[in-house]
């Protein structure tokens, strides 16, 4: 994922321009520029070495590149849109943004590209240090990034949501806790229980049993989240197909364009429908606010409101999405307070 770098120095092939020169400039101008982009010397001990001053050195280096001497190429995997990335990451503010380009096949019906759990699992290798408290919410984005993972630091790795179905808890969140465990070496605190309850009490007596509320001790220590977002639609959200017909209406009702981790967002990022929260087995939204580094994984043109919900709500920090959706993002509506300010629209 990182970039890199390949410096081209030329000589007497550098180009109808670069031919300008007189020759004994050309071959000094090649040789500091060797010097500098390839051998990692300071214009300071280039002018020493030449005997000419920095300043000198510096309009050498610059004319090498106006006329073609030196010729600098920045290259990324082919699977990665980097002037995409940059430009999102600066329209949000956020602190890292990874845009994926969209499979060929893909259309606005697609659901999340699996490349992007692996891009995810990468980065993700960048941001854990040793000792983090690493957290993972439910999502198919996430179980895919646990696949994909094959190095991270020693960390403790703690489950953020219930299960979307306890009896697939093997092959879901759980699996994926555990798998992020096996990878770095560190203690896995899974959470056995199904996201959504049929009421409040039901849902606070889970959070009181010793395994889940040993997990649940651990959300205030978390440095390093994952998470994934789901459009209000059948398919696309998880809380969304757990809820009745009714239950579906009455949110709608109040405005919902997104979810993470069982929470509901209008299209400005505010929290609607709190009383769902209340029925969910989940990290609370002050919790993760307080979290330093809060991945989202999440692309595709069906989700791309969604996710612009969810950045302006000030919980996430960092994306990794695809083509389709960043290209919405970049022109969705006003442009957004910086997430990096984690700034609370409810409390504006």
């Amino acid at each position: 994922m990182k970039s890199s770098e390949e410096i081209a120095v030329s000589g007497m092939s550098a180009g109808r321009s670069a031919m300008r020169m007189g020759p004994a400039e050309l071959v000094q101008a090649a040789a500091m520029a060797r010097r500098f982009y390839l051998e990692g010397k300071s214009k300071i001990q280039i002018a020493e070495e030449f005997g000419v001053s920095r300043f000198k050195v510096a309009r050498v280096l610059e004319t090498a590149l106006e006329r073609d001497l030196v010729r600098i190429e920045i290259r990324v995997p082919a699977e990665l849109d980097a002037e995409r990335s940059d430009a999102l990451r600066a329209r949000y503010g956020l602190r890292h943004a990874v845009v994926v380009e969209s499979p060929a096949e893909a259309s606005e019906e697609s659901p999340d590209p699996e490349n992007l759990g692996e891009v995810a699992a990468d980065l993700l290798g960048e941001l854990v240090d040793e000792g983090d408290v690493l957290g993972l919410a439910w999502g198919r984005s996430t179980i895919h990034m646990a696949a994909a993972l094959d190095r991270l630091p020693p960390c403790t790795v703690v489950q953020l949501t219930g299960v979307y179905d306890a009896g697939t808890a093997e092959r879901g969140s759980v699996e994926a806790v555990r798998r992020a465990a096996q990878v770095s070496g560190g203690d896995a605190h899974p959470i056995y229980a199904p996201m959504l309850l049929p009421d409040a009490a039901t849902a606070a007596a889970l959070r009181n049993q010793t395994g889940i509320a040993r997990a649940f001790e651990y959300f205030d220590k978390v440095t390093v989240a994952c998470v994934s977002i789901g459009s209000w639609e059948a398919g696309i959200s998880t809380v969304h197909d757990m809820l009745s017909d009714e239950e579906r209406s009455h949110y709608v009702s109040l405005g919902v364009a997104a979810e993470m981790s069982a929470h509901l967002f209008d299209a400005d990022g505010r929290r609607v429908g709190r009383d769902l929260g209340e029925r969910c087995i989940t990290v609370k939204t002050d919790q993760l606010r307080r979290v330093p580094e809060v991945v989202a994984i999440a692309g595709g043109r069906r989700k791309a409101a969604a996710i612009d919900a969810v950045l302006r709500s000030g919980l996430v920090t960092s994306l990794v999405t695809d083509t389709s959706a960043a290209d919405y993002l970049m022109t969705a509506g006003p442009t957004p307070k910086p997430a990096l300010n984690r700034a609370d629209p409810d409390g504006i």
